[in-house]
């Protein structure tokens, strides 16, 4: 009788003598069919303290859901909701 091969999970980590499987992130917004870009709140959670937009590998979205993100994000900044930049310090603050 054959001996059945176990498939590899890519997704295992062996680290010594354990074994690490890593969770799937997932986030809220999957389960919403639209972003409200009026919604400066929920947007913040997805943007850096420098201002930029955190990618889908680290929020867990979709690439569908991260693409609706992305231009919910520009759209609140295009009406001014939000900043381009939250961090950076002006020029008349750095003279003194």
């Amino acid at each position: 009788m054959p001996r059945i091969k176990k498939q590899k999970n890519p997704r295992r980590k062996v680290q010594g003598n354990r074994v690490i499987i890593p969770r799937r992130k997932t986030s809220e917004l999957n389960s919403l069919q639209e972003i409200p870009y009026k919604d400066v709140e929920l947007l913040r959670n997805y943007i850096t303290e420098r201002g930029r937009i955190t990618p889908r590998r680290i929020t867990g979205n979709t690439a569908h859901t991260q693409r609706l993100l992305t231009t919910a994000i520009k759209r609140a900044r295009n009406i001014a909701l939000l900043s381009f930049s939250e961090g950076l310090v002006g020029q008349e603050e750095s003279q003194q």
